[in-house]
């Protein structure tokens, strides 16, 4: 993990709990932090992105790998 982005692990959890670490994660971080989730949860491709826009956070970049869910997120 670097300085300028928040990493949290999610992968081997399942709906809903990626968003809701990423929420508790987020919480105490400062506004404009940018989060990277990680997750193999099939759902988060769907709940991700409704979280963001639910909250007001940036979706900055989704991508997949290797069955691995990568999401980028920016905190408002």
């Amino acid at each position: 993990m670097s300085d300028d982005i928040f990493e949290i692990d999610a992968i081997g959890l399942l709906c809903p709990l990626p968003v809701l670490r990423l929420r508790k994660r987020m919480q105490p971080l400062a506004t404009g932090t940018r989060i990277r989730l990680l997750a193999d949860d099939p759902a988060a491709i769907v709940d991700v992105p409704h979280f963001c826009n639910e909250n007001g956070h940036v979706l900055a970049a989704q991508s997949e790998a290797d069955g691995v869910l990568t999401f980028e997120v920016i905190k408002r």
